[in-house]
């Protein structure tokens, strides 16, 4: 494990000499460029002192060690004495002093997985503590302690106290055993199942590095569509090869399992979960499992969704088929995530209402080693959508946030989206379940209803691109789902500022105006993509570019006229007691807020109501005129970060300038692609003009109508 390490550092340090590719992420340790704080940052860190008597801790070390040494140009070793300047990293129980700087109350706050960095005196020297009650919090530490040089914060008296407000932070990589991604649109799998156990990809390593920088303790290895084969005794051991790798990053590996499994490898005849033979099938696997990976984490399970099996082919509950898989790893301390993401083509009601029809008369029925994993919408990681209904709605069980990073509504990896605004506004959102303490935030980490269990997962976006993520800004996507999943107080704009400044630069021009373009650039997406409240009007299948018109898919909630139900009246599905009802499933204040024009917020208006052409909005503008004006500024503000990107290039490397100018471009046009189809169809139902002083589509509706993309990602 050690060579491996080693090799880390000399790989990055000749990736920054060579070019500025974007494999390292936002662990960047090139010397600081501030000369004066350089110099204090030298002044104030001359060695490091670990009892890395384990392989977390030895982990930490060396990435303290290989980070600072960088960020300072100049080697930072690591010694037994304690100088002035000495990073002191060691639990209590190697360092007892620590009980008389920090009290056992405070400690217990920590937990496993928390720490404490304080700048005090030690045997007469200024040394920085980083401590915690676990190896785990000491990592975290180090982590945080390298984003504070990074970001060219003081350290000269430092009190920071820190812990998760999340147990579970986990990726799910949605990758299939032959490389494929689905919905991945940065290259193929990273997962190179030909050659493990054997070979250990550097990726590997680098992965593990990157996720336990932002506190991401989890990854599911296989997508939710799954495959049995990965718990068959040969794939079992690759998996192994690959926990054994993030072990000393306090990474566990989880795995999808398909309901199916005991008759397609277990040769059974039923995969009933109130089966005897079914029940032991799993147990003796989830043994075998914890044989060769002694801190597994679990399952994650899709089942009775879009084709997958599930305990409901045997005429049983979603509680039934997640008990009997919690019971299997319930010795071993694992847990199963089961995916509230179900609807059904037999049955009529709207999408929207299907998870919850299903998952609420079931609360309180679920193992205490069960989550229900809730998507952040009702619908399927739209643009934009409304908190899902069950958040609140099922006090009894554990709720986990399953969150989108892979864009693939949302421009795939060529659009610059930072998803940070959006997975903001739901968790701020406030279900009204209780009085108080009834936002989706807290509720998802426990606090509502005093659940010690709680989770957030990011479904990944990233593949074999040399910079992970395909789209450079797409890895602060990815950073931000950890940073969120650690503490979800943290804002967008804080999360952008200290992305930018650790993955580009600390120069406060490059900072101030990248972080204005992210800030909007979710909102100018949904302007020229989905405004007021439309959803699901993508491509079908693919879901790549609008398609507004399609409806010959084979069930009626896979066509976009399905969602939007434009006629010469209006546009927009209603939800309200007149409509589906879909309102009924939130709390009273919720509804009372949606259920009328005038009041639901106009950013929702279209997922609640069919709204007339004429119908005027708060602005006095009416519903058709508004839409034109949001499609139009959308493609304007596309228009504005190109100008504010091009005013850029001083700052920062050559080829992550013109990769992203680029990207920038087609962004550009595919925006005016989605303005110009989606205008010129809903405008056969309006049949009203485009306000005077817009630029006029450059192509007929029938043209947009025929562009077919039969190669587009899946």
């Amino acid at each position: 494990m050690k060579k491996l390490v080693i090799v880390i550092i000399g790989i990055f340090l000749y990736t920054s000499v060579i070019a500025e590719d974007g494999y390292r992420l936002w662990l960047r340790y090139n010397t600081i460029d501030n000369a004066t704080l350089l110099q204090q940052y030298r002044l104030q860190i001359t060695s490091i002192n670990c009892a890395a008597d384990n392989d977390i801790l030895k982990a930490a070390q060396q990435e303290l060690q290989t980070g600072l040494s960088g960020l300072l140009g100049r080697e930072i070793p690591a010694q037994k004495a304690v100088t002035n300047g000495t990073i002191l990293m060691g639990l209590p129980t190697h360092l007892p002093f620590i009980h008389q700087l920090v009290d056992d109350t405070a400690l217990a706050r920590l937990g496993e997985e928390g720490f404490i960095i304080r700048t005090i005196r030690h045997e007469g020297k200024n040394v920085t503590l980083i401590t915690g009650n676990k190896e785990a919090g000491i990592l975290y530490g180090a982590f945080h302690f390298l984003r504070l040089l990074q970001t060219q914060q003081p350290i000269t008296s430092l009190n920071i106290s820190s812990a998760p407000k999340i147990h579970l932070r986990l990726l799910n990589h949605w990758d299939n055993l032959n490389r494929t991604v689905e919905r991945g649109y940065a290259g193929c799998s990273i997962w190179d199942w030909q050659r493990l156990p054997g070979y250990i990809d550097q990726r590997y390593l680098d992965y593990a590095r990157a996720n336990a920088s932002i506190g991401i303790n989890g990854t599911v290895l296989t997508n939710v569509n799954a495959n049995a084969m990965i718990l068959t005794a040969p794939w079992l051991q690759k998996v192994a090869a690959l926990a054994r790798v993030f072990r000393p990053y306090n990474i566990k590996v989880y795995l999808t399992a398909r309901f199916s499994a005991p008759v397609e490898i277990g040769k059974l005849k039923t995969a009933d979960p109130l089966n005897d033979q079914v029940q032991k099938w799993w147990k003796d696997k989830a043994d075998e499992i914890y044989r060769l990976i002694p801190d597994f984490g679990g399952f994650l399970v899709k089942a009775n969704s879009e084709g997958q099996p599930g305990p409901q082919s045997y005429q049983r509950t979603h509680a039934d088929g997640a008990n009997m898989l919690a019971d299997a790893v319930a010795p071993h301390g694992g847990i199963v995530m089961w995916r509230a993401f179900v609807y059904s083509s037999e049955s009529p009601e709207d999408r929207f209402k299907q998870a919850y029809n299903e998952f609420k008369p079931l609360d309180g029925q679920f193992r205490k080693n069960v989550l229900i994993q809730v998507k952040n919408g009702p619908i399927d990681f739209q643009p934009r959508e409304p908190f899902h209904p069950l958040f609140g709605a099922m006090p009894q069980t554990p709720l986990m946030m399953e969150y989108q990073l892979t864009q693939e509504y949302t421009g795939f990896a060529t659009h610059l989206v930072y998803l940070g605004p959006l997975f903001k506004e739901i968790l701020n959102a406030d279900t009204h379940a209780k009085s108080n303490n009834s936002s989706v935030a807290q509720i998802v980490e426990g606090t509502a209803d005093n659940h010690t269990l709680s989770g957030m997962a990011g479904v990944s976006n990233i593949g074999s691109d040399i910079n992970w993520t395909g789209h450079p800004f797409g890895q602060a996507n990815w950073y931000t789902l950890g940073r969120l999943a650690w503490d979800n107080t943290l804002t967008a704009q804080q999360i952008a500022n200290e992305w930018i400044r650790q993955t580009f630069s600390n120069k406060q021009a490059f900072v101030d105006t990248v972080q204005k373009l992210m800030l909007a650039s979710r909102e100018i997406m949904v302007n020229y993509m989905t405004p007021l409240g439309l959803h699901h009007i993508m491509g079908y299948g693919h879901h790549y570019g609008p398609a507004p018109w399609y409806n010959k898919a084979p069930r009626a909630d896979w066509n976009p006229v399905y969602f939007h139900k434009a006629d010469s009246i209006g546009i927009g599905f209603n939800r309200t007691a007149t409509g589906s009802n879909a309102l009924a499933q939130y709390q009273p204040a919720v509804q009372q807020q949606f259920e009328h024009m005038a009041t639901c917020p106009e950013q929702f208006l279209l997922w609640f109501h069919h709204v007339p052409w004429n119908y005027k909005l708060q602005s006095g503008k009416t519903l058709w005129e508004t839409l034109c004006i949001k499609y139009y500024s959308g493609v304007d503000s596309v228009r504005w970060m190109q100008r504010s990107w091009n005013g850029l290039q001083r700052f920062i490397d050559e080829e992550r300038f013109k990769q992203v100018q680029q990207l920038l471009a087609i962004q550009e046009q595919e925006a005016v692609w989605w303005r110009n189809a989606c205008v010129l169809y809903f405008q056969t139902f309006s049949n009203k003009p485009v306000p005077a002083g817009y630029e006029q589509p450059d192509h007929t509706l029938e043209y947009y109508e025929e562009l077919s993309f039969p190669y587009a990602p899946n």
